[in-house]
């Protein structure tokens, strides 16, 4: 991140709490990379930024989730291991061979994780 891209991650930080800020920010590379998907054109290095963000953040959780220290039930730990796995597969995937339907995935995962962070799982 750039020392700009930083300090707009602490100024959110202070006033988000943790799974607040993991929510929004996940909601942000998905944003991110919607738009690419809807105005796709051939801009490689931009898209490669935006994967890149969201590549950083998931390995951020990844790392953080499946901590020994970190309270999570296995499972979960588990779960979050494996779907940033798959993040960063999909990741190289796109970035080998880019297409707007390749991003679905990413921006799915984003959004549905970032709604079980805020508490507004789909059967609520």
């Amino acid at each position: 991140m750039n020392g700009y891209g930083a300090s707009a991650y602490q100024r959110v930080q202070t006033t988000l709490g943790p799974r607040e800020l993991e929510a929004h920010l996940l909601l942000k590379a998905a944003a991110q990379l919607q738009s690419f998907k809807d105005n796709w054109s051939d801009d490689v290095e931009a898209v490669n930024e935006a994967l890149a963000f969201n590549r950083k953040l998931w390995t951020i959780l990844g790392t953080s989730a499946t901590e020994e220290s970190n309270p999570l039930p296995l499972e979960i730990k588990e779960n979050i291991g494996n779907l940033t796995v798959f993040i960063l597969k999909r990741t190289l995937e796109i970035m080998d061979d880019p297409s707007p339907e390749k991003l679905s995935a990413l921006i799915s995962i984003n959004r549905s994780l970032a709604q079980g962070l805020r508490g507004q799982g789909s059967d609520e």
